[in-house]
């Protein structure tokens, strides 16, 4: 069974679908917001393709100048938060009506970029393995609010990304990354 999903620890699963009137969302938002976290959100409906999803991210979660607009570049701002908060500050970032992007091509990649961007952020492991000491660790996550469409849906297209696992437990997608190639860090082992 898998772990379940939350908004103020810094473990997996690090992106969840789920439907947008889920009690679990809310009191997970509460939690976070009232520990000094921040919640952020995108309009899901704008992530029409991936320049959509370059230009959506860059816009709502203020990134600056240098964001270079491909996936790589989107794991790397969202990793090293310089938004609101400036990396300071738990996060999770909630995407909105994401019903669309079920048949979405580049579904499985946005899901490993965002499980990606988390993984970093959330246990900020240097080269060795061991915790970073000079960046502060960030819970962060990501969560695909869905207005129509079952959790069960994605679970093919999310698991085309690269390294992502998935599993669904109490009618919720959760995914993570393969921990063969991302150790779950020292604080989870």
């Amino acid at each position: 069974m898998p772990p379940k999903p939350t908004l103020t620890e810094r473990r997996a699963p690090w992106v969840v679908f789920t439907s947008a009137a889920d009690p679990w969302l809310t009191s997970e938002t509460a939690t976070l917001v009232r520990r000094g976290g921040l919640v952020l959100r995108v309009d899901g409906r704008e992530l029409r393709d991936a320049a959509s999803v370059f230009r959506t991210f860059a816009r709502e979660l203020s990134f600056a100048g240098y964001f270079g607009h491909n996936w790589d570049a989107l794991v790397d701002c969202l990793q090293d938060w310089h938004g609101p908060g400036h990396g300071n500050q738990d996060l999770a970032i909630l995407i909105d009506h994401a019903d669309g992007l079920c048949e979405a091509d580049f579904l499985g990649v946005l899901v490993s970029v965002l499980a990606q961007a988390a993984w970093h952020s959330n246990l900020r492991l240097d080269a060795d393995g061991n915790l970073d000491a000079w960046r502060p660790r960030v819970a962060q996550h990501f969560v695909l609010l869905l207005d129509r469409t079952a959790p069960a849906a994605f679970a093919e297209g999310a698991a085309r990304g690269m390294d992502v696992a998935v599993a669904l437990a109490d009618g919720r997608l959760l995914a993570g990354l393969t921990p063969v190639d991302w150790p779950p860090g020292p604080a989870q082992a």
